[in-house]
């Protein structure tokens, strides 16, 4: 079974960037399970987790053989749940770009801002620069969010699993199912922050493959 961390290896290829962002899907679209997250769980919800009608978000609809699973990204506090909505439209809003190969998509501008943003940007060059789109499913699970003083910052650690998400030839369409060596299993560290209409943007992220934390 091929993952995406093939891709990843393949798109960064002359590409000195450090940030790792993006998801891959099965039946289109997002799905929540506000269940414990952890790695086995299923997702049982057919909607995304909902952000904060703030702000007038870009409306993102994935192709349907690409899916991004939540699970367990609800944690009952108003605040955490609004932060982990924003990131979970910010996955999305990365993965549609990337499967458009839109680097002017307006996903990114809404919910990156400093270098995430222009590093959101080089990664997805990366991927144009490769041929590269994908297809299939990440899960991301295991979200920890963390609200800093005055509630207008916070991190977000979360794991994702890629071993149902396969590379696509983008002029072909044809899917690498070649098998990996390399954990399908990241973890993910972001910072984000709440601008004027109330949105969290992600400001900082960095990613960590094959994380013990992220792996039963």
């Amino acid at each position: 079974m091929s993952r995406r961390s093939r891709l990843f290896a393949r798109a960064l290829t002359g590409a000195a960037i450090t940030l790792l962002v993006g998801g891959c899907g099965g039946s289109g679209g997002s799905t929540v399970d506000d269940t414990a997250a952890g790695v086995g769980a299923g997702s049982s919800a057919s909607a995304s987790p909902s952000a904060s009608a703030a702000a007038d978000r870009p409306q993102v609809t994935l192709p349907s053989d690409v899916t991004d699973e939540y699970a367990g990204w609800k944690t009952g506090d108003a605040t955490k749940d609004a932060v982990l909505a924003d990131v979970a439209a910010r996955i999305d809003s990365t993965n549609d770009a990337i499967l458009r190969g839109d680097t002017s998509a307006p996903g990114l501008s809404f919910y990156y801002r400093d270098k995430a943003l222009s590093g959101a940007v080089s990664w997805i060059q990366a991927y144009l620069a490769a041929d590269l789109s994908f297809t299939g499913t990440t899960r991301y699970f295991a979200p920890k969010v963390t609200l800093a003083s005055g509630k207008a910052t916070a991190t977000v650690r979360y794991c994702s699993d890629e071993s149902k998400g396969f590379n696509k030839n983008r002029k072909t369409g044809k899917v690498d199912r070649t098998p990996s060596d390399q954990s399908p299993y990241v973890l993910y560290d972001t910072r984000v922050e709440k601008n004027g209409s109330g949105v969290w943007q992600t400001s900082a992220l960095t990613s960590h493959r094959g994380d013990k934390a992220c792996v039963d």
